[in-house]
C-alpha cells in the first residue's frame, strides 16, 4: 500500500475511500479492531497507529460492514 494508514482519522474514512481496494479497506479495519490497539483500561476503544484519538470497536465493526453493503453506522441513543 502506498498510503500510510496512519492517513485515517476515522474508519469510515477507510470504508469510503474511492481508491482502496476492498480487501486493504478489511485489512486495515480489522487491524483496527485488534486487541493489540485496545486503549488501556478501556476496551471499547482503539487507538489505530498514528491516530491522534481512540475509535469505538463499534465503529470500526460498523465500517466493515458496510463494505457488504450494509447501513452499519452505529444510532446514538
Amino acid at each position: 500500500m502506498s498510503q500510510p494508514v496512519s492517513r485515517y482519522l476515522h474508519p469510515f474514512e477507510v470504508a469510503g475511500h474511492p481508491t482502496l481496494e476492498p480487501e486493504v479497506k478489511r485489512a486495515i479495519l480489522a487491524s483496527w479492531a485488534s486487541d493489540r490497539v485496545a486503549v488501556e483500561g478501556q476496551p471499547a476503544l482503539r487507538r489505530p497507529p498514528g491516530a491522534r484519538q481512540p475509535v469505538s470497536v463499534d465503529e470500526i465493526l460498523a465500517a466493515l460492514r458496510s463494505l457488504d453493503g450494509e447501513d452499519a453506522r452505529p444510532t446514538l441513543q
